[in-house]
C-alpha cells in the first residue's frame, strides 16, 4: 500500500509540474472553437491551429444554456466582447451570450437568460489548484482554463474574435 501511495503522489506531482505547450509568443488568436464533450478549446490564427486547451465547463454541461442558474455553458456562435484584468477569477474574456435567440428562448420559459459568460482563470486565491481544476466541471456556465492559460489568451485574443461552442 505504501508503494502505491508513493507512486500515486509521484504521478500527481508529474502531472502538476509537467510543462505544457505554450501559445507561440506574439501570436494573434482570431478564432476559438470549443467542443464541450471533449473538454477542448482550439485557438486559431486564421486556419492555423495554434494551441489546444483542456477546459472545465459549467456544472451541468450537457445541452445549451437555457436560463440564468442552469449551470450550462452556451452552445452556438458568439464573439469575445469584453476583457477584464481585475475579475474574481484572475482575468477573463467575455463571451457575447445571450444573443437575441437566447433571450427569446429564455423568455418563452419565463426566466431570465443570464449572462456574464466568460473564459476565465481560477478564482483569485486558488491558483495552486492549477491543472487539477480540469478534473471536474465547476463553473456556473463559463469556460475555465488555468491562470497561465488565461494570461496568454488575454494577450493574444483579438476583440471581436469569433467563438464557436459545440456540444
Amino acid at each position: 500500500m505504501f508503494w502505491f501511495l508513493l507512486l500515486l503522489c509521484a504521478v500527481l506531482l508529474v502531472y502538476y509540474f509537467f510543462p505544457e505547450k505554450k501559445l507561440p509568443e506574439g501570436s494573434t488568436v482570431n478564432k476559438l472553437v470549443v467542443y464541450k464533450s471533449k473538454h477542448k478549446m482550439y485557438a486559431y490564427d486564421g486556419n492555423e491551429l495554434l494551441k489546444v486547451y483542456t477546459i472545465s465547463l459549467g456544472k451541468n454541461p450537457v445541452g445549451h444554456k437555457q436560463y440564468e442558474g442552469d449551470c450550462r455553458t452556451p452552445e452556438g456562435v458568439y464573439t469575445i466582447n469584453d476583457r477584464n484584468p481585475n475579475s474574481a477569477y484572475h482575468k477573463n474574456l467575455g463571451i457575447s451570450y445571450p444573443n437575441e435567440t437566447d433571450r427569446k428562448n429564455a423568455a418563452r420559459l419565463g426566466k431570465p437568460p443570464g449572462g456574464d459568460i466568460k473564459i476565465h482563470g481560477l478564482r483569485n486565491g486558488r491558483a495552486c489548484i492549477s491543472k487539477f481544476h480540469r478534473w471536474k466541471n465547476w463553473t456556473a456556465g463559463c469556460i475555465a482554463v488555468t491562470n497561465a492559460e488565461i494570461d496568454e489568451l488575454y494577450k493574444a485574443v483579438v476583440p471581436g474574435t469569433a467563438i464557436e461552442i459545440y456540444p
